[in-house]
């Protein structure tokens, strides 16, 4: 099976660009003085190309799947939770499931590749809708998992294809014009380590830590097993070959989301380290990804710092979240329908009657 790679067009113009500051700049308030919230408009609407965006029907969106590298010591909690956790997200238990709910956000689960199959539930058939603040299940499970990629390749070419079409497809059936990035794994934020050192040249030593809470003994123990890894493919180095080798299927999955949420012009909000990589990936693909995408926060994985100084990108909160699943752009959410409202709402010097600073 082919990779097949949405096209994703530039959505950059210089003069729509400078309308909308403008717009920012005439509001009845100092320029720039709501500093980052301005910031956050202007990207919104340029994402969305309307100098009066609406944000609709947000769709969060955990991908999960398990990762034959777990069975090296890499996580400090065992393979079981991945499929307990997804089944907390269902129960509407988990971190993401309240803040979902909280803000209005609709919930799906993706099952790419959790070693355990789940039972059937009423919302399973895809032609019905799942009662108003319940999540939806989606079943796309390519393996059981992937393979122990510090003996091999963690996906052959044909898993890594098919799990980035089922992102594309998946994203294709969504409604609304924002994607928020979750994700369940244990043993991913190995895989994001990985995938930062390959692709963009950094020492894995420096990109890896504690992840689900090894103690320091854990994380070199852990950094020992990535170096393996990384020298047992030493020869692949292009992104679609390096995500299969060292990869997950959940973020495989993700890639083509990304894809083709960015091909729709939709916002893309990225939570933590794993769903970076995921970004990271995508944009080696199609650079032009990166136009879309709102960065929550900064985790405190070291290497989420790297990843994100590499591409460039400025999240909005630095809380040293480390949690996974989306609760950190879950958490970010409410900034951006109120950074949409400043650019909508707001009057004008002129319109409210208000006097600008003295000459």
């Amino acid at each position: 099976m082919s990779t097949v790679i949405p096209d994703v067009a530039s959505i950059e113009d210089a003069t729509f660009a400078a309308h909308v500051q403008g717009l920012l700049d005439v509001k009845t308030k100092p320029v720039g003085s709501l500093g980052v919230l301005e910031q956050l408009a202007h990207r919104l609407a340029c994402i969305l190309g309307s100098d009066a965006p609406v944000l609709e029907a947000p769709q969060m969106v955990v991908f999960a799947a398990d990762h034959g590298l777990a069975a090296r010591g890499v996580s400090a909690y065992p393979v079981d939770v991945t499929w307990q956790m997804v089944e907390n997200f269902m129960a509407g238990g988990a971190a993401v499931s309240v803040l979902a709910r909280q803000h209005g956000i609709a919930l799906n689960v993706v099952d790419c590749g959790v070693a355990r199959d789940f039972a059937a539930r009423e919302q399973d058939p895809e032609d019905k809708l799942p009662k108003a603040g319940q999540p939806r299940l989606w079943r796309r499970k390519v393996a059981y998992g992937t393979q122990d990629c510090s003996q091999g390749p963690a996906m052959t070419e044909q898993e890594c294809a098919l799990a980035i079409r089922n992102g594309v497809e998946l994203v294709k059936r969504l409604p609304g014009n924002a994607l928020l990035l979750g994700e369940m794994g244990i043993g991913n934020t190995s895989t994001a380590s990985l995938l930062l050192s390959r692709l963009c040249g950094v020492s894995v030593a420096d990109v890896t830590g504690m992840g689900t809470g090894l103690d320091p003994q854990g994380v070199q123990r852990k950094i020992a097993v990535l170096q393996q890894v990384l020298q047992t493919h030493a020869a692949v180095t292009e992104p679609l070959p390096v995500l299969a080798a060292m990869g997950g299927l959940e973020v495989a999955t993700m890639v083509g989301a990304v894809l083709q949420a960015a091909a729709e012009r939709r916002v893309i909000v990225v939570d933590g380290f794993i769903t970076t990589a995921a970004v990271l990936v995508a944009s080696r693909l199609q650079p032009t990804v990166l136009q879309r995408c709102v960065y929550a926060h900064r985790s405190g994985e070291p290497g989420h710092t790297l990843l994100l100084q590499a591409l460039g990108a400025r999240p909005l909160l630095d809380w040293q979240l480390r949690l996974g699943e989306g609760s950190g752009a879950a958490a970010a959410w409410p900034l951006l329908p109120a950074a949409c409202a400043i650019l909508r709402e707001m009057a004008s010097f002129t319109s409210a009657g208000v006097a600008t600073k003295a000459a």
